[in-house]
């Protein structure tokens, strides 16, 4: 039960720190379970984050159900999932109830200003992050650089690139797979 608890913390502060969505989140669970609880290994984490972006619903619900039943089963899972939502909640909670009030005031105005600046930078560190994972080879790269052309000069959708990449992996790399 111990764990449990250690974890829901570890999961609250994720959720109650992370602004920008479920990528920002990444260098944030990766450093608090990988780096500092030593639940999991590095190249684990990898691959629950390729599971959890293949399933439908937001990146850092799905990762932290995930990790969480892998730290704890059921119950673990549960706990993670509470702990991660239950911050952004309560925030919209409040900012439903006083943020009429408070939307013209300089100081709130500031500091949202600020948060915006910084949530594109934790993205890209969560790239990063995902890129250092990725095997270093000419297929590796072609398909970094074919997925990044078709989302951003032809806006083909996320989800075409991705099952896309899935159905290329299935048919031309499943024997590399261990």
């Amino acid at each position: 039960m111990k764990k449990i608890i250690e974890m829901f913390i570890a999961f609250f502060k994720i959720g109650a720190f992370t602004f920008g969505g479920g990528y920002a989140m990444i260098p944030l669970i990766e450093e608090e379970v990988v780096n500092n609880k030593k639940w999991i290994e590095k190249e684990e984490f990898m691959d629950i984050l390729v599971v959890s972006q293949s399933l439908p619903g937001a990146l850092a619900v799905n990762c932290s159900i995930f990790l969480g039943y892998k730290i704890g089963g059921i119950l673990g899972g549960c706990m993670a999932l509470l702990a991660v939502i239950l911050p952004s909640f309560l925030i919209i909670l409040l900012i439903a109830a006083f943020f009429m009030q408070f939307r013209n005031n300089y100081y709130v105005n500031a500091a949202f200003m600020g948060i915006n600046a910084a949530v594109p930078l934790l993205v890209l560190v969560g790239a990063i992050s995902l890129g250092k994972g990725l095997e270093k080879n000419t297929r590796t790269i072609a398909i970094i650089i074919i997925a990044l052309i078709a989302l951003t000069f032809f806006n083909i959708h996320p989800v075409i690139v991705i099952i896309t990449s899935a159905i290329y992996g299935v048919v031309f790399l499943r024997k590399k797979v261990k």
